[in-house]
């Protein structure tokens, strides 16, 4: 299932997790993070993962290190769909979604609609739930920048959704290294991916009932 998310890359997923799990490092964990936030499609799940697996059975690596590294990472790649997507304006987008460029990055001109309508329909909250979606994760970007979203606000509530999953994956790394061979590590992340999202999607309706909740509910003020 990973492979269909790594048109680009000279190995298939799996060779690519091995490389990963041979040579990860913190500025690794950045740069392919930049790159799976960004238009290119690459999966989280071979890079986050391994490395906290790593650093809970070898030690070179820190999970929290690993996991805020990643999440600056996919800010950087959301900050490029948001800027390109602010310079070039809609029918650009569009023209790209349907070119064969596009098409090799998996993009069309459905799941920009789909990614335009869940932004309008959600406002900015949506830069933060749709972190948590697959198919919109990487795209929720590319309407904040056509709708030129408040960039602090832009860059807060990705932030926060990019925490949420990239802590999902770390935790799922951490796990797996309490019981799961190095050699059956990506088999075992690839039969539990699509629980990932489900997992991430319900942490974050949690956090977004709990914010609106602080909102209807606030403390009474001390006499």
């Amino acid at each position: 299932m990973l492979d269909l998310f790594v048109p680009l890359a000279i190995f298939d997923a799996a060779s690519f997790f091995q490389w990963f799990v041979e040579n990860a490092s913190y500025c690794f964990v950045f740069i392919f993070m930049v790159i799976e936030s960004s238009f290119i499609p690459f999966p989280s799940e071979v890079v986050v993962p391994p490395a906290a697996y790593l650093a809970a059975q070898r030690g070179d690596m820190n999970i929290l290190m690993v996991v805020l590294v990643a999440t600056a990472g996919a800010i950087v790649g959301a900050l490029i769909n948001y800027y390109l997507s602010l310079w070039i304006g809609r029918p650009l987008v569009y023209r790209f979604a349907n070119s064969r460029y596009g098409h090799a990055c998996l993009i069309d001109e459905a799941k920009v609609e789909k990614a335009e309508k869940y932004f309008d329909k959600h406002g900015a909250i949506s830069t933060f739930i749709g972190r948590l979606i697959p198919a919109v994760r990487q795209l929720i970007s590319i309407p904040a920048g056509l709708a030129r979203m408040n960039v602090g606000i832009f860059v807060i509530f990705t932030g926060l959704g990019a925490l949420v999953w990239n802590g999902v994956l770390a935790w799922l790394g951490y796990w797996l290294a309490q019981w799961v061979p190095l050699d059956q590590l990506f088999a075992t992340v690839e039969k539990y991916n699509s629980y990932l999202s489900y997992a991430g999607l319900f942490i974050g309706v949690v956090c977004v009932a709990f914010i609106v909740w602080r909102l209807i509910n606030p403390k009474k003020k001390a006499a």
